[in-house]
């Protein structure tokens, strides 16, 4: 077995490839490495600083730690899109490819039959088989291709915010795996926060989020008290002069309130 050697781990998968038949999955084979083949060229990595691994559903790439992960990661965000959208829009339903990605960094050994070893390989492997990669692919319908990075790739080039790579498309998740917990970085461009469940709402007590509360009810007006020869309302007096709405003018005491019933 080599030495292990610090690379970069490119991994891509087709989503639901079991489901098709034989002659839709070879020509999703066939798509998928030529699509790979385009994406490493266009990040400026040559054939010579890449090894490829075939799992069948998913392709497997160990790229020489030389190479920029910069550009990889700004043609998987832009190119890698753009080639899938071009592609599906070409293909049947049955044969249209959506993809998940993961771009890790770590030192993996070639064993003698030309195998790869390595725990960092082992949790790049299992980010990209977690259910919350799967689940956001599932979430974005009009979406081909969703993307997650490993912690050390997050810490060493994506929160730098190099051109292309923008650091708050990015959000911490957990996968799910047989070791424990795996901190990831998930790309969604966008908030990221969960959803309330719909039944959680309607449990709470009082109005909703989508009603707003009631207005209070208006405070009772307090007694006016006015300066024209002192005159007070419910109840009061005015006395003196006093000018009515048409222009007119009262003289004498006018009286409102509990001396009406006196007068009935």
């Amino acid at each position: 077995m080599s030495h292990p050697v610090h690379s970069t781990i490119l991994l891509l998968d087709i989503e639901k490839f079991s489901e098709r038949d034989d002659v839709e999955q070879a020509y999703l084979r066939r798509m998928l490495f030529e699509l790979a083949d385009r994406a490493l060229l266009d990040a400026g990595i040559e054939m010579t600083l890449r090894r490829r691994a075939d799992r069948g559903d998913s392709v497997m790439e160990l790229i020489d730690s030389n190479a920029s992960s910069t550009a990889l990661l700004r043609t998987l965000l832009t190119f890698v899109p753009a080639e899938l959208r071009a592609l599906n829009r070409r293909a049947s339903s049955s044969a249209q490819m959506r993809l998940r990605g993961v771009v890790a960094s770590g030192f993996v050994a070639v064993d003698g039959g030309g195998g790869w070893v390595g725990s960092d390989l082992n949790h790049a492997c299992r980010l990209l088989d977690a259910d919350v990669l799967r689940q956001a692919l599932r979430a974005r319908p009009g979406d081909d291709f969703v993307l997650a990075v490993s912690e050390t790739v997050y810490q060493g080039v994506v929160r730098h915010n190099h051109a292309g790579v923008s650091a708050d498309e990015f959000h911490a998740v957990t996968a799910d795996s047989k070791n424990g917990p795996l901190p990831a970085w998930l790309h969604s461009p966008g908030s990221w926060a969960p959803v309330p469940a719909p039944e959680a709402d309607a449990a709470a007590p009082g109005p909703t989020r989508q009603q707003p509360p009631p207005h209070p009810a208006p405070a009772p007006a307090p007694a006016s008290t006015f300066g024209l020869g002192g005159a007070t309302v419910n109840g009061g007096v005015f006395g003196g002069d006093n000018h009515g709405i048409g222009g007119g003018v009262f003289h004498g005491d006018v009286r409102f309130g509990s001396d009406r019933g006196d007068r009935g």
